[in-house]
């Protein structure tokens, strides 16, 4: 390991842009990890003290204790008694899944599924706040309750999960929109099953879905197709934003093998170009 090295961290007087959702020790770990590749800081690098960050980051020294927690969790940092904390990584894609190339590649789908899904699901939701009926919109919010009345029954709360977004597509009057919604529900449905396992292990987690969902149907109910849009932006960020918080031990075990069942897309775009 290279020797260890201190890189500098003057104080911070505001937010990182992009500060995402999660509780605080979270979104602390994820500003320090930026930092970190900011930096371009290299294995072996010496951060700063616990206090020096808490003073940084503006929280106590039990929230940057947590974080830190949280990024040697993942394989990213590493402490040594008496010493501090080391960098080991920067990218969670280089630790989470140790050299499982097939775990990885299938990461990497459920990840291109989740983006193609923010375009796809954003204008829907929009075009949904627009023409939805007061029957559809009751239809959309039973589909909403649906999904808690799984949860607490003991499912995954996939099916309803599903189900809640083909609603808000049929809203649209737009055949098309729902042929896609419905081109992809195989494949969303096995994406659906690893983030909500996901989820269900981190309670933070699961209120942010709840939460999102929530948003999305009040922008529906208010008929504001701006607000819906940026609603269904922010829960597929959202849901990218968790798949690369889970740790090394989700993805060794429930996640990794409900991950495999997603097959990465073969596709000749690049070929295509170059033709």
């Amino acid at each position: 390991m290279n020797t260890a090295r201190l890189f500098p961290f003057p104080p911070s007087n505001q937010e990182t842009p992009g500060f995402v959702a999660g509780n605080l020790a979270s979104r602390v770990a994820e500003q320090l990890l930026d930092k970190m590749r900011g930096d371009s800081l290299v294995p072996g690098t010496r951060l700063p003290s616990e206090i020096a960050m808490a003073k940084h980051f503006g929280v106590s020294r039990t929230v940057m204790r947590e974080a830190i927690a949280r990024l040697k969790a993942d394989g990213l940092l590493e402490t040594r008694r008496g010493s501090g904390a080391f960098v080991l990584a920067t990218d969670r894609q280089q630790t989470l899944v140790d050299g499982d190339r097939m775990t990885e590649e299938s990461v990497g789908a459920l990840l291109n599924l989740i983006e193609v899904r923010r375009g796809v699901e954003s204008e829907v939701a929009a075009l949904a706040a627009v023409r939805r009926t007061p029957g559809q919109l009751a239809e959309i919010e039973h589909a909403l309750r649906r999904i808690d009345e799984a949860v607490a029954a003991g499912s995954d709360g996939v099916e309803e999960d599903a189900r809640l977004h083909q609603c808000i597509a049929a809203v649209t009057g737009n055949p098309y929109w729902v042929r896609i919604i419905e081109m992809f529900a195989q494949h969303v449905r096995s994406a659906v099953r690893v983030t909500r396992a996901n989820e269900a292990r981190r309670e933070d987690f699961a209120r942010q879905v709840r939460a999102e969902h929530e948003q999305i149907v009040s922008a529906i109910a208010a008929r504001d197709p701006d607000l819906a849009r940026a609603a269904a932006t922010q829960h597929m960020e959202g849901a990218a934003q968790r798949v690369r918080a889970a740790d090394r031990d989700f993805w060794r075990g429930e996640g990794g093998e409900l991950a495999r069942q997603i097959s990465p897309a073969e596709s000749d775009a690049e070929e295509s170009c170059a033709r």
